[in-house]
């Protein structure tokens, strides 16, 4: 099983992660944890360049995405899934419809087919949208960026797309409402203002409930 994690900046997403892997774990499942950008070797390299050096185009940040994508697919996601096993993986390719389309302007048909070209038809059978206000996630930034000496703080690397104006992470916010509304047979949505136990247990909630009814939306 395929389940994404999903959402604006701050929302949560991966602290949630590495306790639903864990209690996944408990239950004798075999879990694989993962992310995009940054999954494997090539993944990580190509996270460095696409969100700790300078100006990016959007043509450009998008074709690294994608590249990064391909590769995640290929050499990740579809091997563990094709062994059986459940796959957790923060953000994948509604991201880049989210961020590159209503965030960066980029043509959303072309991000849709782009994405279809990478995954090889790849689709999650379910996807967790961590829904926050935009301010709200970037002000929790903000606390995790000066306290730099929490243990917390250390593990967030607050990136160049984190560091978006606030107009920049509300298109974000809507563009993932907007796809959720299109996708609701895929999406769950979490208000990610919750604290964090009640966002893992709304979470495992969701992803035992759909493992239960399992009908698998991959192509392959």
């Amino acid at each position: 099983m395929f389940v994404t994690f999903e959402g604006p900046e701050g929302a949560g997403k991966s602290t949630a992660i590495r306790a639903i892997s864990a209690q996944l774990t408990e239950r004798g499942l075999d879990v694989v944890t993962t992310r995009e950008p940054g999954g494997g070797p090539l993944g990580q390299r190509i996270r460095q360049m696409l969100l700790e050096e300078g100006s990016v185009s959007p043509e450009t940040e998008l074709l690294l995405f994608l590249a990064d994508r391909a590769n995640h697919v290929e050499t990740i996601i579809q091997p563990a899934l094709d062994a059986g096993k459940f796959v957790l993986c923060d953000r994948h390719a509604d991201s880049t419809i989210v961020y590159q389309g209503y965030g960066r302007g980029l043509d959303l048909e072309f991000l849709k087919a782009a994405n279809r070209f990478a995954t090889k038809g790849l689709v999650p059978d379910l996807t967790l949208l961590f829904d926050l206000d935009p301010k709200i996630g970037l002000d929790r930034l903000n606390i995790v960026e000066k306290n730099l000496f929490d243990t917390e703080a250390k593990r967030r690397d607050v990136n160049r797309l984190d560091r978006e104006p606030l107009e920049f992470h509300q298109k974000v916010r809507n563009g993932f409402l907007t796809i959720s509304r299109e996708e609701p047979e895929r999406f769950v949505i979490l208000d990610a203002e919750k604290t964090p136990e009640q966002l893992v247990e709304e979470a495992l909630t969701a992803i035992l409930a759909r493992q239960k009814g399992h009908t698998s939306l991959n192509t392959r």
